[in-house]
């Protein structure tokens, strides 16, 4: 059994549909969505229907609970709150009820996977540092978590000598040991690079793997800008933040 771990795809669908070809390639047999389905891009609607066409384990993300509920963007960023705005007048009744009968956290096949952290998963809070996976840690009762917010694919682990954490390629999982991992961004990733990310999970070999991919970021640039949505979040993604 292999897992394609999916994260914060934010409406891009060019680099949706790249990272689904290339699970099929890496001959993934199951799929996961840690949420952020939608928001920023300008496919929310194709981006939502196909991972609810995939019927898979499903948790929720800050934007979705944003785009499909009327909550109050105060104090919101603005080129954020723009895009929810947007994304709210694109969604049908159905795809917002769907959005937000979403959990926060889910157990799949002996691993968690969650938005944002464990501890307080509603509250949207990020994992930058050893200090906060050490709060998730407490809350995890699994082997492996896999998460993802803040669009950074970065890895802790809880080992007998205390939690290290870093960026990563490959990982073979040891016994006494817990990981919490963030699988980066599928459609905005954050770390000066342009390509998606994602995670395969090999529950036979115990064997997670990174990989980036390239998609065609002036189609996706040329549609958010028709859509009217801020030139500022077609421009990001050739910067890779």
């Amino acid at each position: 059994m292999k897992f394609a771990v999916l994260s914060d795809i934010h409406s891009n669908l060019e680099a949706l549909q790249v990272v689904l070809d290339d699970a099929q390639k890496q001959k993934c047999t199951n799929y996961v969505c840690l949420g952020d389905i939608v928001g920023y891009g300008a496919n929310p609607i194709e981006c939502l229907e196909l991972i609810r066409k995939l019927d898979c384990p499903t948790v929720m993300g800050n934007h979705d609970e944003y785009c499909a509920a009327e909550v109050d963007l105060t104090g919101f960023n603005p080129l954020a709150a723009e895009a929810v705005k947007w994304t709210r007048e694109q969604l049908s009744e159905d795809q917002r009820t769907w959005l937000r009968n979403l959990k926060y956290t889910r157990q799949v096949h002996g691993f968690t996977i969650v938005h944002a952290t464990l501890d307080l998963p509603e509250k949207w809070a990020y994992v930058f540092d050893k200090l906060a996976a050490a709060n998730s840690f407490n809350y995890q009762h699994t082997q492996v978590c896999f998460n993802g917010h803040t669009h950074v694919p970065v890895g802790f682990v809880r080992g007998p000598n205390g939690i290290q954490g870093g960026m990563y390629t490959r990982i073979k999982l040891e016994v006494g040991r817990k990981y919490f991992l963030n699988v980066g961004s599928i459609g905005q990733p954050r770390d000066r690079q342009t390509t998606s990310s994602y995670v395969t999970f090999d529950l036979v070999e115990n064997v997670i793997e990174l990989h980036r991919l390239e998609y065609d970021i002036p189609t996706t640039q040329k549609k958010i800008r028709a859509a009217g949505l801020p030139a500022s979040l077609a421009d990001r993604l050739q910067l890779g933040r």
